[in-house]
């Protein structure tokens, strides 16, 4: 698997390169007939609108995608790494958002298949038609169980905090999301110190979301933190982070 990385349709330079999967020609071939056959054009409009056009959908509501996902999914095998990888790179390169939904899905369910190796594939979901509709599930349940599984990956984390790439920057802020004791608090407060002055909507609540799921194992720690940051963290971090302090 190739180890470069892309960064989606607004930048040159190609992605990881997707590699041969049977599994994943036959989970191709059953998806693309099931899906479309499915598609409400109407609800595909107002799900385009709602998602702020980021892409086109089929419009099928999410039970009854799911539905047709584990008839997609019947009697197919584990799957190695390589598979998950061409999957998912293969989905995303399908227009409609459904596509995309489906790989998402399918890596949460299969990320203990996946080593430090899957990262560029990572990065290249998580920085191409990005939105927080793919982007949270990728990060707090494939970055998240990645980082989990072997801690040499907190420093790729540490990088990522830092990212010109707001998305990047978002998943490392949520990977911990289901850490709960787990939870490396220095790294939780230092990445939302790092960041709380970014002025994107979608980072601020990001900091104030991990901050309000840390707070239901530690409150305490939460309100120190948040007292002690007064001023620096922007009032919509500081409003999501003790909703329930």
């Amino acid at each position: 698997m190739s180890h470069g990385v892309g960064t989606g349709h607004d930048a040159p330079g190609p992605g990881p390169s997707i590699p041969s999967s049977a599994l994943a020609d036959t989970v191709l071939e059953r998806l693309t007939v099931l899906y479309p056959a499915a598609a409400d054009p109407g609800r595909a409009r107002s799900s385009a609108a709602y998602m702020k056009h980021v892409a086109p959908f089929l419009g099928i509501p999410t039970p009854g995608r799911r539905a047709l996902s584990r008839t997609v999914l019947e009697g197919t095998a584990r799957p190695e790494e390589a598979d998950c990888a061409a999957i998912a790179l293969r989905c995303w390169e399908l227009p409609e958002r459904e596509y995309q939904y489906f790989a998402a899905d399918y890596l949460r369910r299969h990320v203990a298949r996946c080593s430090p190796g899957f990262v560029p594939v990572l990065r290249h979901l998580v920085s191409t038609v990005p939105w927080w509709d793919t982007v949270d599930v990728l990060a707090a349940h494939v970055a998240g169980p990645l980082v989990a599984a072997d801690g040499a990956l907190r420093q790729e984390m540490d990088a990522w905090i830092e990212d010109d790439d707001l998305w990047i920057v978002r998943t490392a802020l949520l990977h911990q999301l289901r850490f709960k004791q787990d939870t490396d608090t220095g790294r939780l407060f230092g990445y939302c110190l790092r960041q709380a002055g970014h002025p994107d909507f979608f980072i601020r609540k990001a900091i104030g979301w991990c901050l309000r799921e840390y707070a239901k194992t530690d409150p305490q720690a939460v309100g120190d933190f948040v007292d002690g940051a007064s001023g620096r963290l922007s009032p919509l971090s500081v409003r999501e982070a003790t909703k329930h302090l």
